[in-house]
């Protein structure tokens, strides 16, 4: 028999003030004593860093701290991440045993994790497996394509389909096997078909000011404690170039 699924929605949306008295909408799709999972807004890091900004892990502890006015430090576990200017569904666990069965689904491949994307350019095939080796250069936080027989490599995969073509762009759905930094990025911009907006892997097509058009769509879980198989799904905003394609982007 296969497992019943569980499709979530918004639920709320939380609203907060940043460092500097800007507000920050963050929309909950899902919440529990066990998981938390947000729509991470474009532009904030997932966790602190040397910019000083106003990161979501932090956002979010606080905002837990004060709705169930919780005495100390609150517990909220990150078990994976986005690039900061990347928006999309993200999960966290609320208790240290759902984080250590999440981030156990990840290590089996058991969570799947898919993206929508825009690139400049077509695909050579309408769906198709990609498999990369890359090596990330840390002082330069860049990512390269490097060839199999290089010992620093790291293995990475993933499947896309071309959902639509238009205007010179094509939007992919991502099918996320490997969890790689900037993977999808860099292998996409490694077959000549750069992200739009990508300023890092597409700096010859892409201008500065213009959003990076990849989004975390959607997420397949098994509930850490329930054992129930569970989606989530977010849609990327009513902006250029999302809304070339009215169908998949936000209400």
């Amino acid at each position: 028999m296969s497992p019943a699924f569980t499709w979530v929605t918004l639920t709320k949306t939380i609203q907060v003030f940043g460092k500097g008295g800007d507000t920050i909408d963050i929309p909950i799709l899902f919440e529990d004593n066990h998981l938390l999972v947000v729509e991470k807004p474009v532009n904030v890091p997932v966790q602190e860093d040397e910019s000083g900004d106003d990161d979501l892990l932090t956002i979010l502890k606080r905002d837990i701290k004060i709705r169930y006015e919780k005495p100390g430090n609150v517990y909220l576990g990150l078990v994976h991440r986005l690039d900061r200017p990347v928006g999309g569904v993200m999960v966290f666990a609320k208790t240290s045993k759902a984080a250590s069965r999440l981030s156990d689904q990840i290590r089996r491949n058991a969570m799947e994790k898919y993206y929508l994307t825009i690139i400049r350019g077509e695909m050579d095939a309408p769906r198709a497996k990609l498999e990369n080796y890359l090596v990330k250069d840390r002082r330069k936080n860049e990512v390269y394509v490097v060839g199999k027989d290089n010992k620093h490599g790291k293995e990475a995969e993933l499947e896309y389909e071309v959902k639509e073509e238009e205007a010179g762009m094509s939007l992919l759905e991502i099918d996320l096997h490997t969890g790689r930094p900037h993977q999808i990025r860099v292998q996409l911009a490694h077959l000549g078909t750069p992200i739009y907006g990508d300023q890092k892997y597409g700096q010859n097509v892409n201008h500065p000011g213009q959003q990076i058009a990849l989004w975390s769509h959607r997420l397949v879980l098994t509930h850490p404690v329930k054992k129930e198989d569970m989606t989530f799904t977010s849609y990327p905003p009513d902006t250029y170039p999302w809304n070339i394609w009215p169908a998949y982007i936000s209400e």
